[in-house]
This record gives structure tokens, C-alpha cells and sequence, in this order.
């Protein structure tokens, strides 16, 4: 397979809508929507309002939105404002995140699988019943502790 140029958007770029890629993006203009893309590079200037998810993330600008990448890097520039799921994550000395950060083996799934992905497993029901008449409950018989006393001895 023939290794692709990266896709460059420049600083002077506005976008409203959604970028698909399959290859690598470096990022240093405006989006308001969703980015996906094999490789994602948001530059300091950059900013991504809406979902980012990539194999490689490297952030070094603003994201307003969740994150789900493989691995994820936030440089010191780097501001997150929402979620990150992540297989690996580094974060630099001064980088801004505000959300939730989830390890995921396989972040690139989009369904919540932590829920449904445990087997369902019920404690076993206690009997609720109370003990039958005639019967002594063994709770009963037993005293409470008594407190040791101070002798004069």
C-alpha cells in the first residue's frame, strides 16, 4: 500500500461539517463538527468543536467535545473540554483537560460495551421470610458484648 501525503488544513480555514478521512490530517484551522481520521494532528491554533476520533491523536489545540483514539496525546498547548476513551494516553506538564478519561481496549467502538460486555451475575436471593414459629432465631440467643469494668484492685 502506498503511503499517502497528509491532508493540511490551514490556519486561515473555517469549516461547519464533518471531516471523514481514512489517512492523516493535520489540523490548524477551525471545525465546528465531527473529525475521523486514521491520523488527526490539531495544531496550537486549531480548534475542534464536536467529536474527534482517530488510531493517533496528537493535541496541541482546543477541543470542545469527546475524544476516542487509540492513543491520544496532549501536548501543554492542548485544551479539552469533554471526554477522552483512550488505549494510551500522555499528557504534558500545562495541558488543560476538563471531562472524563476511560481506558478502552478498543476505543474505536462506538457502543458502550462496558455495561454489556459483563456477564449479568444475580447474588442469590435471601429468604426474606422470617423464621417460623417455634423456631428460635439464633440471633436471639446471643448476648451483647459487656464493657469491661474498672476495679479498684
Amino acid at each position: 500500500m502506498k503511503s499517502k501525503a497528509p491532508s493540511i488544513l490551514s490556519s486561515d480555514l473555517v469549516l461547519t461539517g464533518s471531516i471523514v478521512s481514512d489517512g492523516e490530517i493535520q489540523l490548524d484551522g477551525q471545525v465546528d463538527g465531527d473529525v475521523r481520521a486514521g491520523s488527526l494532528i490539531i495544531g496550537e491554533d486549531a480548534s475542534v468543536s464536536g467529536e474527534v476520533s482517530a488510531e493517533t491523536v496528537v493535541i496541541r489545540g482546543k477541543v470542545t467535545g469527546s475524544v476516542r483514539a487509540r492513543q491520544v496525546q496532549l501536548a501543554s498547548t492542548a485544551r479539552i473540554e469533554g471526554d477522552i476513551v483512550h488505549a494510551t494516553l500522555s499528557v504534558e506538564a500545562g495541558a488543560y483537560f476538563d471531562g472524563h478519561c476511560r481506558h478502552a481496549s478498543d476505543p474505536m467502538q462506538t457502543g458502550d460495551t462496558s455495561k454489556s460486555a459483563k456477564p449479568k451475575v444475580e447474588a442469590p436471593k435471601a429468604d426474606s421470610k422470617p423464621p417460623a414459629p417455634g423456631k428460635p432465631d439464633p440471633l436471639d440467643s446471643l448476648e451483647p458484648p459487656v464493657a469491661a469494668s474498672k476495679s479498684g484492685f
